[in-house]
């Protein structure tokens, strides 16, 4: 059997034990060997790979051992194994804000999505209240937490400032649909720096990075090439004019959030 054909059976035999563990409940070693007529020390091998990757963890057997011998020991999904099967999270958390702007309008979302961006970035702003920290302290700091959270984040330095790249958007489906949550992000993140911060590029609008400027030199108001360059040298995630291919600069002027319908194509 080739390595490619071996891998194939191998990750064929590891759904189906997870799927078992589903469909089953707690199950021992003995039982899923049983069921899917496996011999039981290839099941425990796999079981010990799921055990080690979190997917699964070990819990009292349902029928226990008879006589003195060690207890019986089943296996369950853990909350990581039952993802595995997919959920459905971006619709719930859609259909809630919406429901929330039925009922309240669009201050009601307004005040929480300030107040969700505020509880993420609370630790960062109790930390960083005192004035020796410098914009890029402060910076480094955010991408931490805001990695913590999902984003991927990252600081860039530029001449004229710093960028807070977040590479990932844990809720752009939904912030898609309502720019509230976007603009709570880059008010709160003003809050924190003290002055005004530039939104360059958002995944929830299509860019394939999300880009704030932190200027750190006076006024900043300009064309892309103003950022980058006209070769389009700097990471902020789209295009200046001067590219004769896609870049990463944007225009240096605010973005402004559009609400997207699920499917549609973006302007």
């Amino acid at each position: 059997m080739t390595n490619a054909a071996l891998r194939a059976v191998e990750g064929d035999t590891r759904q189906a034990i997870l799927r078992r563990l589903l469909t089953g409940g707690p199950q021992t070693t003995a039982d899923i060997a049983s069921h899917l007529q496996l011999a039981a020390a290839g099941v425990r091998r796999h079981l010990d790979n799921l055990l080690e990757d979190g997917l699964v963890e070990t819990c009292p057997a349902r029928t226990p051992n008879k006589g003195r011998g060690r207890p019986a020991k089943a296996f369950r999904l853990t909350p990581a194994g039952r993802q595995h099967f997919g959920h459905d999270y971006d619709t719930l958390a859609s259909l809630a804000v919406e429901a929330l702007r039925e009922t309240g309008g669009s201050v009601a979302v307004k005040a929480f999505a300030k107040k969700r961006a505020a509880r993420m970035l609370a630790d960062v702003s109790e930390a960083t209240s005192h004035a020796e920290f410098s914009p890029e302290e402060k910076a480094e700091r955010i991408a931490e937490v805001l990695s913590r959270h999902g984003y991927a984040a990252e600081v860039r330095a530029t001449d004229r400032g710093v960028q807070l790249c977040q590479h990932h958007c844990p809720i752009s489906e939904v912030a898609s649909e309502h720019p509230e949550l976007c603009e709570a992000e880059h008010e709160a993140l003003a809050e924190l720096f003290g002055q005004h911060v530039q939104p360059l590029a958002s995944i929830a609008d299509g860019h394939d990075i999300c880009t704030t400027h932190i200027p750190t030199t006076l006024a900043f108001l300009g064309s892309a090439e103003d950022c980058c360059g006209s070769d389009g040298g700097c990471d902020c995630g789209a295009e200046t004019a001067s590219s004769k291919v896609p870049g990463n600069c944007l225009p240096l002027t605010p973005i402004t959030h559009t609400a997207h319908t699920k499917g549609a194509p973006r302007q």
